[in-house]
């Protein structure tokens, strides 16, 4: 078996550039509609991508609430403070919508040729060829830019802070900051949040002087950094203070850092992958998902990460837990080890993962059907079973998707059952609901002659 081992320079993308002028289009005025055929909470890539299927299948009368307004604006407002210059997801991963002869993303990188680096370019041949590739974050946002605005889903997205979703027999009314809007059906595209520090690591709610968290700006002061965490934006976090001339120590629960290209086994990405985790039971299912969506980083970091151990500039605690972090007695912070000497630097900042998101807090809580924190959704429609109106697209169909289900391209796959099933509902008709993307394209198309 060959392991195909990227070199680190895949990861020094430009970031910024001037791309060809686009139509600029004007954003919403005044509050939502109080009325619409659906409603999209969260306008990350998972909704762009549901905006755009249900585009295709003639379903118009959409209202998109994001907390940040814009489309994949909180994506790519996290990505920045990493200072991330490229994606793990290959170019074939991506929100656009398949079987409709949209521009996909590998695509719209060869018509930009000219844009790209020589780095870049080589990367385009290799996925051309059928062989792993990186892409660059500035031309998924570009790209993104495109699906928005081809799509016509800057015009439908409003800033909004969602604090209430209730289902009834035949509509979902959606609450929030001054609006209230009732749709026929409503897609939950939350995403995920960052984890939480046990609280047994300090006393009360706030962390304490001198500790942040893996999306916040890192203050540029800090001469030493404690970076507490072992995926991929632990390595971003570290190779930035490496950069900026930083010494780091870095802890690590795990007996060793796992290197991989993917963030979770790639026979998840194919069909018989998916039907594989599909035919398991409920209990193998959780085995699997614990598995495969433990923490790894990207072997582009392993030359830099290593290099740096071997000089000194980065200090390694492999094996060990974190049993509390307190203020240093001359500014900083204190990291206690189980089993180790405490660790002390400037700054700490905690990268231990993210959280998904299935909609408590927004959902009233016998209706989510939790089951060892997952949503109780229907397999063929991701409707969650008590609500069958309410969909749910993104890391919250994990149980029903695999560990691919939190990935882009588990967005398209999710997207293809959701928007059938929508577009369906919408024209009063049963539609074949289908299990992957392509063949939810031939029945959307079927569908969207009745809408």
């Amino acid at each position: 078996m060959i392991t195909f081992v990227p070199e680190p320079h895949l990861l020094d993308s430009p970031r910024g550039r001037s791309w060809p002028p686009a139509p600029d289009p004007a954003p919403p005025h005044g509050p939502p509609p109080d009325r619409a055929d659906v409603v999209i909470v969260g306008a990350g890539p998972a909704g762009l991508a549901v905006a755009s299927a249900l585009w295709h299948l003639g379903v118009r009368d959409l209202v998109l609430l994001d907390r940040g307004g814009r489309p994949c604006g909180r994506f790519f407002d996290r990505v920045d403070v990493l200072r991330q210059r490229v994606l793990r997801s290959p170019y074939e991963h991506h929100p656009g919508v398949e079987g409709y002869r949209d521009c996909e993303l590998l695509d719209f990188a060869r018509l930009h040729w000219s844009w790209l680096t020589p780095v870049e370019r080589r990367e385009i041949r290799m996925a051309q060829a059928g062989h792993r590739s990186v892409v660059p974050v500035d031309v998924f946002e570009a790209y993104c830019r495109h699906i928005a605005t081809l799509h016509q889903v800057d015009g439908r997205t409003w800033r909004a802070t969602v604090r209430e979703v209730r289902p009834s027999a035949d509509a979902v009314t959606v609450r929030g900051d001054g609006f209230a809007v009732t749709a026929r059906s409503t897609v939950l595209c939350l995403g995920e949040e960052r984890t939480a520090a046990p609280g047994s690591w300090w006393h009360g709610e706030m962390a304490p002087p001198g500790v942040s968290h893996w999306d916040e700006p890192v203050p540029s002061g800090p001469e030493r950094l404690i970076v507490i965490g072992a995926g991929l934006s632990a390595a971003h976090l570290i190779a930035n203070a490496l950069g900026d001339g930083r010494r780091v120590h870095w802890v690590v629960r795990a007996p060793r850092e796992r290197y991989q290209c993917a963030d979770v086994n790639a026979s998840f990405f194919r069909a018989e992958g998916r039907a594989r985790f599909d035919g398991t039971g409920w209990d193998e299912r959780l085995t699997l998902m614990g598995r495969h969506r433990r923490a790894s980083v990207m072997f582009e970091f392993r030359p830099l990460l290593r290099r740096a151990e071997a000089e000194g500039r980065l200090t390694v605690h492999r094996g060990r837990a974190v049993t509390g972090i307190a203020p240093g007695r001359t500014g900083g912070s204190v990291v206690r080890l189980a089993d180790g000497p405490d660790v002390v630097g400037d700054h700490t900042v905690l990268a231990l993962g993210t959280t998904v998101s299935i909609g408590d807090g927004l959902l009233p809580g016998a209706l989510t059907g939790a089951r060892d924190g997952w949503p109780d959704l229907d397999p063929r429609t991701l409707a969650y079973r008590r609500a069958p109106r309410l969909f749910a697209v993104g890391a919250a169909a994990g149980m029903v998707l695999g560990p691919a289900a939190r990935n882009i391209d588990g967005h398209r796959v999710a997207t293809a059952r959701v928007a059938t099933a929508v577009a369906a509902a919408l024209a009063g008709v049963t539609a074949p609901l289908p299990a992957e993307a392509g063949a939810g394209a031939r029945a959307g198309e079927q569908v969207a002659a009745h809408v």
